[in-house]
């Protein structure tokens, strides 16, 4: 191998390490929001402020809109928020745990993702974690179907662009899983990674006299190692005032592989409704690609098939291409388009801009 030859080798490493770089950041600070934060220490305990501000401004129209509508919005690949979280050092491996996450609107400035939410709407736990032994957290909590779905996606916890995200937890979308991104009242086990596995169980009792944990009950695994990722999530969601008529099942498959010059990804999805008798089935397939040493091309689309007794099937397709480029390791500019189409509709079409910065 000639010097040229090894050095242009060396470049195109580079390239693609950088560009999945840019794909992956801010997807983990979504996930671990350790990764950007200002800290504050004293001892063996630790107190850190960290968050991620995003806006975007498109023209919106899916295919049950007769016309496009012009807004500039919060979030975008990303919802907003800022949290703190604090860690106490108990000793042999264990610690005292909480954190106290917000959502907020930049493009008005709003608190939450919208007036319905609380305070911490993003996240209220506190409990103990130990090195071998895992973690037990008790609050409001993210929901791990969801943050399971960002592994599976190039377009991770978005929920405004993911066709995944978007068909399954956005309801304008025609989404169907019910309840929130975040579940309220849960206790959750979350146990320590071992040869790539790791494995989560969350209940939400109900709080209701005579009726306890007829909410919420979830339980996760994911497998992530050597550039292979995959995921299983069950859950069952009933709502406290009339179950168990509403009482819904959700599952998810996923997979995602990085074959260093790209990434792919798919994923499965079924809900099932037992009140309304509604079943749900989603599938999606995408990829990121490094096409520079900052940017890539992000493209996924998802299609999920309605079936409720006594209305007719439905059928919907969405589908978003997309280039994400890294300004720094905390901001990052992109552009999207997406396509949507449900039965009985013309096709929509939407284009879009956005800018995204960690703290």
């Amino acid at each position: 191998m000639t010097a040229s030859t090894t050095t242009s080798t060396t470049k195109n490493t580079h390239r693609r390490l950088a560009a999945f770089t840019s794909i992956g950041l801010a997807s983990a600070m979504a996930l671990s929001p350790a990764l950007a934060q200002t800290e504050v220490s004293g001892g063996s305990s630790s107190v850190q402020l960290y968050g991620l501000i995003g806006i975007y401004a498109d023209s919106l129209q899916r295919s049950d809109m007769t016309s496009s509508l012009k807004q500039v919005g919060s979030g975008g690949l990303t919802t907003s928020y800022w949290g703190i979280r604090g860690k106490d050092d108990l000793g042999d491996g264990t610690s005292a745990v909480f954190a106290l996450e917000s959502f907020f609107q930049p493009d008005n400035g709003g608190l939450g993702r919208s007036t319905k939410d609380g305070g911490w709407a993003r996240n209220a736990y506190v409990g103990l974690s130990n090195t071998r032994l895992g973690a037990v957290t008790l609050g409001r909590q993210t929901n791990p179907t969801y943050t399971a779905m960002q592994l599976v996606n190039p377009y991770g916890s978005s929920v405004v662009f993911s066709p995944l995200v978007l068909q399954t937890f956005v309801a304008t979308y025609g989404g169907a899983i019910v309840g929130d991104t975040v579940w309220d009242n849960t206790i959750k086990y979350q146990s320590p990674k071992v040869a790539g596995v790791s494995g989560s169980l969350i209940y939400g009792v109900g709080e209701v006299a005579g009726q306890g944990g007829i909410n919420n009950l979830g339980a996760h695994l994911v497998y992530d190692k050597d550039g292979f990722t995959a995921v299983l999530s069950m859950q069952r969601n009933r709502t406290a005032i009339v179950a168990p008529a509403t009482e819904q099942y959700a599952y998810l498959g996923g997979v995602a592989y990085d074959a260093s010059w790209a990434k792919f990804y798919g994923a499965v999805a079924r809900v099932h409704n037992e009140g309304t008798d509604l079943t749900a089935r989603t599938w999606s397939l995408g990829t990121s690609v490094p096409v520079t040493l900052q940017g890539a091309i992000l493209f996924d689309w998802a299609q999920t098939k309605s079936d409720t007794a006594g209305l007719a099937k439905t059928t919907r397709d969405t589908a978003t291409a997309g280039y994400d480029y890294t300004l720094s390791k905390r901001t990052n500019i992109y552009a999207i388009y997406s396509w949507d189409k449900l039965t009985g509709h013309d096709g929509g079409n939407t284009y879009g801009v956005g800018i995204r910065h960690t703290f």
